[in-house]
């Protein structure tokens, strides 16, 4: 595995490569002290994980992580001070993978870190029967993992259609946050909510006529988030076998 640090506290990058070694002894670990030569790096090397600060000298945390996001797609995990909310979505709208806030000890970073590499490494949900959902504008292949809006491919993340994958699958109930939050990103996650409103912000953008007014992923408040089946749909298999109600 390789990692790489961007961190301009020359005590937390050894901390954290030490914990990292400590887990997987053969892992290489480059660092960057501030934000432009972070970018950098990520562009001319590749890696299979991005530990970032956010108070970084020329460049700050968000700026490297939406200059990176433009040309890949590694996983990349916020460690931070900053634990405000609006910090935390706005580095998840970014890109970001995860949001640790600085004091943390070294089991929940390996945590973190095991817990974005398992997702990255898994693959999608898929079915052998009820292989598709399709009404007329929004279709989506379980087998080939290929969503579509009004005929044309819509690039999803994992995260991304894994969500939407669940929430289909229970097309008209409510899944409550903890349920989604825990299928999609792991147990240790069951309360990160804010988690689930900037992906779902993401997944609206994506796939409604109008996202402001969604008619498919509808907020139930308090509760979690249901799938609303399209009142005009087409087809036979794809219409309604593949949009039934299920386990998830």
């Amino acid at each position: 595995m390789r990692v790489l640090i961007v961190e301009d506290e020359r005590d937390m990058v050894e901390a954290i490569s030490l914990s990292l070694r400590f887990q997987w002894p053969d892992c290489e670990v480059a660092v960057a002290e501030d934000g432009a030569a972070a970018v950098e790096l990520a562009q001319q090397d590749t890696f299979d994980l991005m530990l970032l600060d956010l108070g970084l000298p020329r460049l700050d945390g968000f700026q490297v992580l939406r200059e990176v996001r433009v040309g890949s797609a590694v996983p990349v995990i916020i460690i931070t001070a900053r634990g405000e909310e609006l910090d935390k979505v706005r580095g998840l709208e970014l890109g970001a993978d995860d949001y640790v806030t600085k004091p943390f000890s070294h089991l929940e970073l390996l945590a973190r870190v095991k817990a974005v590499l398992r997702r990255v490494d898994m693959p999608p949900p898929g079915l052998s029967s009820s292989t598709s959902y399709y009404d007329g504008y929004l279709s989506i292949d379980y087998q080939s993992h290929q969503v579509k809006v009004a005929g044309a491919p819509v690039s999803l993340t994992p995260i991304e259609y894994n969500l939407l994958y669940h929430l289909v699958r229970n097309a008209g109930q409510v899944v409550p946050h903890r349920i989604l939050l825990a299928k999609v990103w792991g147990h240790e996650y069951e309360d990160e909510t804010d988690y689930l409103r900037v992906y779902l912000r993401r997944l609206r953008e994506k796939l409604e006529r109008d996202p402001d007014n969604p008619e498919y992923l509808l907020t139930e408040r308090g509760l979690g988030y249901r799938f609303q089946r399209s009142q005009g749909t087409v087809g036979t298999d794809a219409g309604t076998r593949g949009a039934s109600t299920g386990s998830g």
